[in-house]
């Protein structure tokens, strides 16, 4: 079995607008203006920018930089921004040979407008995540039966999030299913072939925090439970103390060396 953990998730690109006098701060408020626009309103900006983003892509960057040998089942656009995309998980170190590229949808998503009271507004449009199917994971078998974890997400559709977790944990690998974005009609079997279920909203330094639970699990499978929550969250306080969201993920060279 390979010293590898298999993360099969969804990444996506955010753009991001800041006005002046504020400060850049997390994934939810990297854009701010001094308020909303409202309905058919053009207000002015002062900075724009774009980020890379998904649940499943952060929490793989931030295993990759934990020193875990990783792999991403997913699909982008054949456009700039997927092509972009896959070179930042090359960068990363993450392995792109699973990593689809369509012409038949753009790479996914998300314009974020924040104000400096906080309030947002997001547009979110999956685009090319929805289309990752069964041939997809089913050319990706070896390697997902050959993980030692296992992350799906919900930001692909539920039905191949579940189809990967079977696979697994048919090959005894262990799985861990963040149910995120919430679903309120979840599939009960998601209960069944999850070892850990581990809710969890937030991007940023939530995904900093299931990246690093899949290290541990992948890499100190001895540890206590407690242990390994204790040491993510470690991981994932770090992650909250500067700009951005995967611009945030902490290295391991980064770290106290007592995390490993």
């Amino acid at each position: 079995m390979r010293s590898a953990m298999w993360i099969c998730g969804a990444p996506g690109k955010r753009r991001s607008y800041l006005s002046p006098g504020t400060e850049e701060g997390s994934e939810s408020q990297s854009g701010l203006t001094t308020r909303l626009p409202k309905a058919g309103e053009t207000i002015l900006g002062h900075k724009f920018f774009v980020g890379f983003g998904g649940k499943g892509a952060n929490q793989c960057v931030q295993s990759a930089r934990l020193g875990a040998k990783t792999s991403l089942i997913c699909k982008v656009g054949n456009d700039s921004f997927g092509n972009d995309y896959v070179d930042n998980l090359k960068k990363n170190g993450i392995s792109t040979a699973f990593v689809g590229q369509t012409a038949d949808a753009a790479t996914g998503t998300a314009s974020i407008i924040v104000n400096s009271e906080g309030q947002n507004v997001i547009v979110i449009v999956p685009g090319a995540n929805l289309l990752l199917n069964f041939e997809d994971l089913k050319r990706a078998s070896d390697v997902i039966c050959k993980a030692k974890v296992v992350v799906c997400q919900l930001e692909i559709t539920p039905a191949i999030s579940l189809e990967a977790l079977k696979m697994a944990r048919a090959s005894g690998v262990k799985t861990l299913f963040n149910p995120a974005p919430a679903l309120a009609d979840l599939d009960p079997q998601f209960y069944t072939y999850s070892d850990i279920f581990c809710c969890n909203e937030t991007e940023g330094a939530g995904d900093s925090f299931v990246g690093a639970l899949a290290f541990y699990l992948a890499y100190y499978p001895k540890l206590s439970m407690e242990e390994m929550i204790r040491k993510s969250n470690c991981v994932a306080s770090v992650s909250v103390q500067a700009p951005g969201t995967q611009s945030s993920y902490p290295y391991r060279k980064d770290l106290p060396q007592d995390l490993f």
